[in-house]
C-alpha cells in the first residue's frame, strides 16, 4: 500500500505569481475634461455655453457603472417572442435592464431633443458633444436615440401629425412599456425603408398603401408589405416607405392602433448580428398595418431625406467616438504596461502608432463638429446658406470617410493591448465588432460616394461653398494649397466620375479635415495631419508617421489624464 505524501497549506494553495505591470482599468474619469480635442471643438464651434452641462453628462458616462451597463447590454442580447403566454400577438423584444439604462441616461439628457427643444447657437454642437461622450460607452442604444432625434424634421411635414406625436417626442423621458402610444407620455421613433430585393435603392420597393377613406398629407392608410432591415422594434412607431398611387411615399406606422389594438406590423426574426448586438434589428412584415401619410404621396424619399441626413451626422459621431474611445483605451494600456525596460508610452515606435490614432480622431472630430455648426447656422430662424449647401456635400463626405476609417482605427489600438485587445472582457474587442455598422447604415460607402456625385450635378454651388470652406485656410501651408488646387482639376475632369468617385470623396475629405484643424489654431497638429495625410503618398499602415512632428503633443492628446 502506497502512502500519500501530506498535503500542506503551502502545497495546496501554491501561489503560482504575483499580478503586476497590469494598467489600471480606465473608469471613474470625466470623459469631456480628459478629452482636450472635444473641449477646443466644443469652444470653438460655439458650444462653450452648455459647457457645465457637458462636462456633467462626460463625467456620468465615465462611471464604473455606465460601463458595466455597456458590456451588459451586449452580453445578455435581446429576445424575442411573438406571443404572449395565452398566445396573443405582442411582437415583443426584451432587452438586458442595462439597455434600458443606457437608453434612459441618453433620452434623459436629450440626446434626442435639445436641439429641437432650446434651438439657437451651438444647440446641435452641444448635442453632438454629449452624443460622442455617451457614443464611447456603447454603441447599440444609440439607433432609437437617433432615430428619435432624426425623425422631428420629418413628422414637421405634417402639422397633424407633429401637433399630435412630437410634444411626446421630444419628452425627456423613458417610457419601455410595451402598449400603445396614447397610453404613454414618451415616445421613440424608429424607420422603416430597405426591402429584400432593393437594399439602398428603395425606389424598387414593393411593399403597398391604400387609402382608408380619404388620400392625403396626414390621412389613413393601410399597408401590405415587408422590410428587410429595422432597427430599434420597440419603437413606438415607424417612419416606413411605401409605394401609394401617386409613388414612392412615407407613412408613420405606430405599433398599436389609437383604439388600443396591436398594428398588424409583425417581426418575423431578429438578424444575428456579428457587431452592434446590444441593438435589436428585426425583419417585419406589415399586415394591413395603420400608417398616416407623412407629406405628400410620391414625395416619399424627399420626406424620409430629412431623416436620413441627421443619422447619417449621428453615423459621424458614433465612429469618432468609437476613435476616441479606442485611441484612450489604447494610451492608457501604454502608459501603464512596461516592456524591455521602459513603459510602452515611452518607446518611439509606440509613440508613432498613438499619435498617429489621436492625429485620426483630429481630423473626425473637426470634421464633424463643423457639421455640427453647420446644423445650427442652416437651421436658424434666418438660415444661413453657405452652411445648409456645405451640409448636403459635408454629410454624404463625412459619413463615407470617418466611418470608413473606424475599423482600421479600432483594430490598430487592439493591437496596442495585443491579446488583451482581444478579449471580450475589454471594451476594444466591442469596439472593434461595432466598428463596421456605422460605415454600412444609413447608405454603404458607395452610396455616400453617389449621393456626393448626385449633390455636385444637382447644386454645383456646392462645389463653390466646399472650396470657400477651403479658402479660409489659403496660405496656411503649401501642401495643402497644392492638394486644394489638385482637387479642383480633378472635379473639372468629367470623364468616368462615377468610377473614381471613391477617389474625389476621399480628397473631399481630407482637405476639409486638414483645412479645419489649420483653422482651429493649433499648429502641430495641423501640421503633423497635414504631412501624414496629405505628404504621404500610397498605402500606409498606422504609426508610420513621418519624423520631426509633434509627436509629443499628440500622445499628450491621446493620453485621458484621470485625475
Amino acid at each position: 500500500m502506497t502512502t500519500q505524501p501530506e498535503l500542506t497549506a503551502a502545497n495546496c494553495l501554491a501561489a503560482t505569481h504575483e499580478v503586476s505591470n497590469q494598467p489600471d482599468p480606465l473608469l471613474d474619469y470625466n470623459l469631456y475634461t480628459t478629452d482636450a480635442a472635444l473641449q477646443e471643438a466644443v469652444k470653438r464651434h460655439g458650444g462653450i455655453w452648455a459647457e457645465a452641462e457637458i462636462s456633467a453628462h462626460g463625467a456620468r458616462c465615465g462611471e464604473s457603472r455606465t460601463y458595466d451597463w455597456g458590456f451588459l447590454a451586449n452580453e445578455y442580447k435581446p429576445r424575442f417572442f411573438s406571443h404572449d403566454r395565452q398566445g396573443y400577438r405582442v411582437d415583443l423584444v426584451r432587452y438586458h435592464e442595462s439597455y434600458h439604462a443606457l437608453l434612459g441616461l441618453g433620452l434623459e439628457a436629450g440626446l434626442h431633443s435639445s436641439p429641437w427643444t432650446d434651438p439657437g447657437p451651438g444647440a446641435h454642437v452641444a448635442r453632438a458633444a454629449k452624443y460622442y461622450l455617451q457614443s464611447q460607452v456603447e454603441s447599440g442604444h444609440g439607433c432609437p436615440l437617433t432615430m428619435t432625434f432624426a425623425s422631428i424634421p420629418t413628422l414637421r411635414l405634417t402639422p397633424a401629425l407633429a401637433q399630435a406625436w412630437i410634444p411626446k417626442v421630444l419628452n425627456r423621458a423613458y417610457d419601455p412599456a410595451n402598449r400603445p402610444h396614447t397610453d404613454k407620455q414618451a415616445l421613440t421613433i424608429g424607420m422603416g425603408m430597405t426591402e429584400k430585393q432593393g437594399g439602398s435603392d428603395v425606389r424598387s420597393n414593393t411593399t403597398s398603401a391604400m387609402p382608408v377613406n380619404a388620400a392625403g398629407p396626414g390621412e389613413e392608410y393601410e399597408l401590405v408589405g415587408h422590410k428587410w432591415f429595422t432597427s430599434a422594434p420597440m419603437c413606438d412607431a415607424f417612419l416606413v416607405l411605401a409605394q401609394a398611387s401617386a409613388g414612392l411615399s412615407c407613412f408613420l406606422v405606430p405599433r398599436w392602433r389609437p383604439d388600443g389594438s396591436k398594428n398588424p406590423l409583425q417581426v418575423q426574426r431578429l438578424k444575428d448580428k456579428m457587431g452592434n448586438v446590444a441593438n435589436a434589428s428585426s425583419e417585419i412584415e406589415l399586415r394591413g398595418a395603420l400608417g398616416w401619410l407623412v407629406g405628400e404621396e410620391g414625395r416619399g424619399v424627399a420626406a424620409i431625406l430629412e431623416m436620413v441626413a441627421m443619422t447619417r451626422f449621428d453615423c459621424m459621431l458614433g465612429s469618432s467616438a468609437a476613435q476616441r474611445q479606442a485611441v484612450a483605451q489604447a494610451a492608457n494600456h501604454a502608459a501603464g504596461r512596461s516592456a524591455f525596460g521602459k513603459y510602452l508610452i515611452d518607446q518611439p515606435l509606440m509613440r508613432n502608432v498613438l499619435a498617429d490614432l489621436q492625429l485620426e480622431l483630429e481630423g473626425s472630430l473637426a470634421f464633424t463638429m463643423r457639421m455640427a455648426q453647420a446644423l445650427d447656422r442652416s437651421l436658424a430662424a434666418q438660415p444661413d446658406e453657405h452652411d445648409r449647401l456645405l451640409l448636403r456635400l459635408g454629410l454624404p463626405t463625412g459619413k463615407y470617410w470617418i466611418c470608413k476609417r473606424a475599423p482600421a482605427h479600432t483594430y490598430e489600438a487592439m493591437e496596442c493591448l495585443g491579446g488583451n485587445g482581444v478579449s471580450e472582457d475589454f471594451i476594444l474587442a466591442r469596439l472593434y465588432r461595432d466598428a463596421p455598422i456605422n460605415a454600412i447604415w444609413e447608405g454603404s460607402g458607395n452610396v455616400q460616394a453617389l449621393d456626393m456625385l448626385r449633390a455636385v450635378e444637382r447644386s454645383p454651388q456646392v462645389l463653390d461653398t466646399w472650396f470657400a470652406e477651403l479658402d479660409k485656410s489659403r496660405g496656411g501651408h503649401r501642401l495643402l494649397d497644392e492638394s486644394i488646387h489638385s482637387l479642383r482639376e480633378q472635379l473639372q475632369d468629367t470623364d468616368q466620375l462615377e468610377y473614381r468617385a471613391r477617389t474625389l470623396v476621399d480628397q473631399l475629405a481630407l482637405t476639409m479635415q486638414a483645412g479645419l484643424l489649420l483653422q482651429a489654431g493649433n499648429t502641430a497638429v495641423a501640421e503633423a495631419f497635414i504631412a501624414a495625410r496629405l505628404g504621404q503618398q500610397g498605402a500606409r499602415h498606422y504609426g508610420t508617421l513621418p519624423r520631426g512632428l509633434a509627436v509629443d503633443e499628440l500622445v499628450a492628446r491621446a493620453l485621458p489624464r484621470v485625475s
